[in-house]
């Protein structure tokens, strides 16, 4: 006799899984981002944005990073979506994952000696691709900082506090880095923040879970 799925129980499964992918984005992301990082000749972590390391022939890593990232964080935006009576954090998670994608697609130029044979500094000139990976970097992590604050209002005290915080540390760190600054305190402070944020993303997921019955 074939078992027939009950609608509740499919639905609460999909949730799971969708809310799944959101636990999984910021290992993923820094993992392989760390990964690299320490592996690939010529790269500091004191200097250089994960960006950078989409160029080179080992390049395409960092790219396939930022398209599973941002098909991962899609899929926390439509778990959150299942979960949450608020729209908006859903859709400004959602742009969030749609500009990882994107800054896959728009390659960062190389810069300050990495690859290994670029001159050291800021690149003499920005290529069309690297204007639009900044462009759409900087519109996902304003929707990523009003994200945190859009779904954290829908949440209990203490964890809208701790949304809240994440999104303006994650501020303060792209402002260091979209400053133009180079000081190794302002690039360790944005890899910081990015860390802090996906772990953010992860801390919800698991918050938002399902348990017990569908709901």
């Amino acid at each position: 006799m074939t078992a027939i799925a009950l609608p509740g129980r499919t639905r609460t499964s999909t949730t799971t899984t969708l809310l799944t992918c959101g636990i999984l984005a910021g290992p993923v992301f820094v993992g392989t981002g760390l990964l690299q990082g320490l592996t690939r000749p010529g790269f500091d972590f004191t200097r250089h944005p994960a960006s950078v390391l989409a160029n080179g022939t080992l390049g395409w890593i960092q790219i396939t990073n930022f398209l599973v990232t941002g098909l991962l964080t899609l899929a926390a935006a439509a778990g959150t979506r299942r979960v949450l009576p608020g729209r908006w954090g859903p859709r400004l998670l959602a742009v969030y994952g749609v500009s990882l994608m994107a800054a896959g697609v728009f390659r960062a130029d190389p810069q300050d000696g990495f690859p290994l044979g670029t001159p050291a500094g800021p690149p003499s000139s920005v290529s069309w691709h690297g204007m639009l990976h900044f462009a759409c970097g900087g519109l996902g992590f304003a929707a990523l900082v009003a994200a945190c604050f859009a779904i954290g209002s829908q949440l209990s005290p203490t964890r809208a506090w701790y949304s809240r915080i994440s999104g303006l540390l994650f501020l303060v760190g792209f402002a260091g880095v979209a400053s133009g600054s180079t000081s190794p305190v302002v690039t360790l402070g944005f890899w910081a923040a990015v860390g802090i944020t996906f772990a953010w993303l992860a801390v919800t997921s698991v918050h938002l879970m399902p348990r017990g019955e569908s709901r």
